[in-house]
């Protein structure tokens, strides 16, 4: 079995900043990539960054330059650092491990269950 909590997340004004964190834990033997996706109330769930094992990381054009995603893979942990928020940024935001392969040798993707960020004066 395998759980992916997410932390971090809250109200936050325009213009500041806020951390995610991804915890990642039971049955894993290797995580491909991590990432977070968001989903604003009325809209489809979106990709915001997304990063591999060796640290390659790719980032919606909506939050290049004010997002930073990082990970910690022997811990099986993954980060989102938010500065320069902006209200559109207000969302549920979802941690994913994607193509996690457990000791059983079977690979599947898992979502942990959002964190909420509201950014607003």
């Amino acid at each position: 079995q395998v759980q992916l909590v997410e932390s971090g997340g809250g109200l936050v004004q325009p213009g500041g900043s806020l951390t995610l964190s991804c915890a990642a834990s039971g049955n894993i033997f290797s995580i491909e990539a991590m990432g977070w996706y968001r989903q604003a109330p009325g809209k489809e769930r979106e990709l915001v960054a997304m990063i591999d094992t060796i640290g390659i990381a790719n980032y919606a054009d909506s939050v290049k330059g004010r997002f930073t995603i990082s990970r910690e893979n022997a811990r099986n942990r993954v980060y989102l650092q938010m500065n320069s928020l902006k209200p559109e940024d207000t969302a549920v935001y979802y941690c994913q491990a994607d193509r996690l392969r457990d000791f059983g040798n079977y690979y599947r993707n898992y979502w942990g269950q959002g964190t909420q960020v509201t950014v607003s004066s």
